[in-house]
């Protein structure tokens, strides 16, 4: 539920903090005045699209602000998005600059506009005033249908399927027009592959035959150098072993006369085993390296090989093992692909399980298309269209993304009328009427907690709008519910009216808003049924709206 709102420069509003309540609450106000304005800045606080025009003129920047209650599946959203807090709250922040530049924020943690209509679709249902025009196109039709009976999961999952058994038909039509290069660039393939595979060069084996080819080819240089190393330290005229063994021992004598020498022989009887050390290194190392001439000549071969197999393929020779994996994986995708029967094969495969999934759609569709009829023909004869009748026509199509029919909303305004599609519907307040009914009943199916309705009752009066105000006031039972309207008999019925207001500063229009007590909304009420001058009689027929 929406909690409180705060705006900042936003096109004519210059500073509003605005707390709300459960149930409905009613938006008024003359044209012009801003009603529309502060939907508007909740959308962008939702992640809605937004540009340099928002911010009110002279200012830096527009900032909005809203706070939420949060229940536990937006508990969960915002915990899988790093997003939570431990005090489970909800604050959304959206900011844009004068050059148009936009940043958000979710409980104050750098958040993209994605982000913020993800969790929006979760917080707030906002229907506009021109949500009836939409409902004209046969596509939202179907979106509306689907919402409606929770089907958006089967509907995924339709449209997948359909587009792999789209890219499996594609495929095999490639195919048969194009078989001759298909062909010429598996045979290309099958001589890479086949000359890699005599090469039958393993991981990390270029790294081990160039270390090996290293050792072979100098093998008389480090043989050299070991005996010639050996011989200094232990066998030599002089050797270095023994050298440092007398000084050493040397020294220990003398320590006894001065304690000061005492790290000096500990150090070179520490140097006395590092060399004998190296010294039985030295023998193992000799003892295993040898000359081997007939290894080196298989080593520069396999690597002659090896690199003249790089060279051909344009790749350096340490990555043969990849190239031969990956052209392997080529030639066996090209294989699957240019085989036609098999092909054919995988494409039936993939249609009926397309089939099966958008039948199952259908069926649903028609079980909705029915709950869905009976109810808004119901909601109609509320609305002064008694005898009128709502249906939901499924028509066969060709297979697509979305299923196998296309949805077509059919109306009749009174009894022993023809129903006929909505979008032929002549009367813009018949229009407006059966777009609302649709409204009300579409948004009782869904979890949304808070409901916006932005003047919706366009093109009603009278006795109906007493009708759509109850409407919307038993919809505030279960939700919150907010309604900008031009209509006195929908805003008396609100749990809570606001009045929105502008007025002249330094040459400026700025908007305000506030909450009103039972006698301001007299005067309100007065004001949207009287027009321009409030007479005695507007007062009274205010307070008699108020008071049913």
């Amino acid at each position: 539920m929406l909690r409180t709102l705060a705006i900042r420069d936003f096109v004519i509003v210059e500073v509003v903090e605005l707390e709300f309540s459960s149930g409905f609450s009613a938006l008024t106000g003359e044209t012009g005045a801003g009603k529309s304005i502060l939907i508007d800045a909740l959308s962008l606080a939702l992640g809605g699209r937004g540009d340099a025009s928002m911010v009110r003129e002279s200012a830096a920047r527009a900032d909005i602000s809203a706070e939420f209650s949060t229940g536990q599946h937006i508990n969960d959203w915002l915990e899988q998005h790093d997003f939570s807090t431990p005090e489970q709250q909800l604050i959304l922040r959206r900011t844009i600059d004068n050059a148009g530049r936009s940043k958000a924020w979710i409980n104050g943690i750098t958040a993209t506009a994605t982000q913020l209509r993800e969790l929006g679709d979760l917080l707030v249902d906002i229907h506009g005033q021109h949500a009836h025009q939409s409902l004209l196109r046969s596509e939202a039709q179907r979106a509306l249908l689907d919402m409606q009976g929770n089907l958006q999961t089967q509907v995924q999952e339709t449209a997948n399927r359909y587009q792999v058994w789209r890219k499996l038909q594609q495929q095999r039509q490639e195919f048969e027009t194009n078989a001759k290069n298909v062909l010429q660039e598996r045979e290309r393939l099958e001589w890479q592959v086949g000359e890699l595979d005599k090469l039958q060069i393993r991981e990390g084996e270029w790294e081990q035959i160039s270390q090996e080819h290293s050792r072979l080819a100098h093998a008389a240089s480090l043989l050299d150098g070991a005996q010639e190393a050996a011989s200094l330290i232990a066998d030599a005229e002089h050797p270095v072993l023994s050298q440092l063994s007398a000084m050493q021992q040397k020294l220990s004598k003398l320590q006894d006369y001065d304690a000061a020498l005492h790290p000096v022989t500990e150090s070179l009887e520490s140097a006395c085993i590092h060399l004998q050390e190296t010294m039985y290194a030295l023998h193992d190392y000799l003892g295993r390296t040898e000359l081997d001439p007939a290894r080196l000549r298989e080593v520069e071969a396999r690597v002659e090989a090896i690199h003249s197999t790089a060279r051909r393929f344009h790749v350096a020779p340490e990555h043969l093992h990849h190239e031969h994996t990956s052209l392997t994986e080529q030639l066996q995708q090209l294989a699957d692909a240019s085989d036609l029967d098999s092909l054919r094969i995988q494409e039936d495969k993939a249609l009926q399980s397309y089939l099966q999934t958008a039948q199952k759609l259908s069926k649903a569709r028609q079980k909705i298309a029915r709950e869905m009829g009976a109810a808004v023909t119901a909601a109609m004869q509320d609305l002064s269209m008694s005898g009128g009748s709502f249906s939901v026509a499924l028509h066969p199509a060709e297979p697509a993304a979305h299923g196998l029919e296309q949805v077509e909303f059919l109306v009749a305004g009174h009894t022993g009328v023809q129903a006929r599609p909505l979008a032929r519907v002549a009367s813009g307040g018949e229009l407006a009427r059966i777009s609302l009914a649709i409204s009300v009943i579409t948004s009782c199916a869904t979890a949304t907690p808070t409901l916006i309705f932005d003047e919706v009752d366009s093109g009603i009066g009278g006795g109906v709008a007493e009708v759509v105000g109850r409407l919307l006031k038993r919809l505030g039972q279960d939700r919150q519910v907010l309604c900008v309207t031009h209509l006195p008999q929908v805003a008396s019925q609100a749990n809570h009216h606001f009045q929105v207001s502008k007025d002249q500063q330094r040459g400026k229009t700025i908007s305000r808003i506030q909450l009103l007590d039972n006698p301001q909304r007299v005067e309100e009420i007065a004001r949207m049924l009287g027009g321009i001058e409030i007479t005695a009689t507007t007062r009274q027929h205010a307070r008699e709206l108020l008071a049913s």
